[in-house]
């Protein structure tokens, strides 16, 4: 499903020349299409993402084939683990030694899913500043599996990943999902919570799981909160 310029607006809670110029100038991903720009769902959240910009709820509701239950933030990072003193001095051996800790299917060619992240990171960073970054594959439908895995690595040295703050990256949460609606709801989720300082405060300390785990569980039993 790809949106049009108006559609993107409405998630943005901008207007539609306000999009149009963030194509042009700002390199907010679009193609052109039989006269029109059609933006990729996936694409304009991380773009948004990428620069702290908000996006209405009602974008990480696509829907698609899929019905299964959307699985929260912690479970899909029980599912990826938490890894401390992660090896790698530039992007492509850490990435490398991420997909070794994502514990893939057999039938998944790991070198495959590595040139993908690497075909990402030459798109655009997916560094979100203050040390973070946030690597995918693009087309998460390419990557079947039962549920989606976050993977969250504290790197041993900080590695440039073309921040636009310019600060290196000291840890990756690498989101792997089997459809694009799984992405889009394990990217939103990441996205609120790395607003929330209780979460920032400690990713900046030493790496420690349990205490991670706790905050994040804490963070969504807050949102949960809120919406009953």
């Amino acid at each position: 499903m790809l949106l049009e310029p108006s559609e993107a607006a409405q998630a943005l809670n901008v207007d539609e020349k306000t999009v149009v110029r963030w194509i042009k100038k700002d390199n907010l991903p679009a193609e052109f299409i039989q006269g029109d720009y059609q933006i990729n769902p996936v694409d304009l959240l991380e773009w948004a993402t990428e620069r702290g910009i908000k996006v209405n709820p009602a974008l990480y509701k696509m829907p698609d084939a899929d019905n299964r239950q959307l699985p929260t933030l912690s479970q899909a990072l029980q599912a990826g683990g938490i890894h401390c003193g992660f090896a790698g001095n530039d992007k492509e051996a850490v990435l490398k030694n991420v997909v070794a800790v994502l514990d893939l299917p057999p039938e998944i060619d790991p070198e495959f899913i590595l040139q993908v992240l690497l075909a990402r990171e030459a798109m655009g960073t997916t560094a979100v500043g203050d040390g973070i970054a946030i690597p995918h594959v693009r087309n998460p439908i390419l990557v079947h599996l039962p549920v989606p895995k976050i993977a969250l690595c504290f790197l041993s040295q900080p590695v440039d990943f073309g921040a636009l703050d310019g600060k290196p990256v000291q840890t990756l949460f690498t989101i792997i999902s089997p459809t694009i609606r799984m992405h889009l709801h394990m990217l939103s989720k990441l996205a609120y919570c790395l607003r929330d300082q209780r979460l920032r405060d400690i990713l900046g300390k030493k790496c420690d799981a349990d205490a991670i785990m706790s905050v994040i569980l804490e963070i969504e039993h807050d949102i949960g909160s809120a919406a009953s």
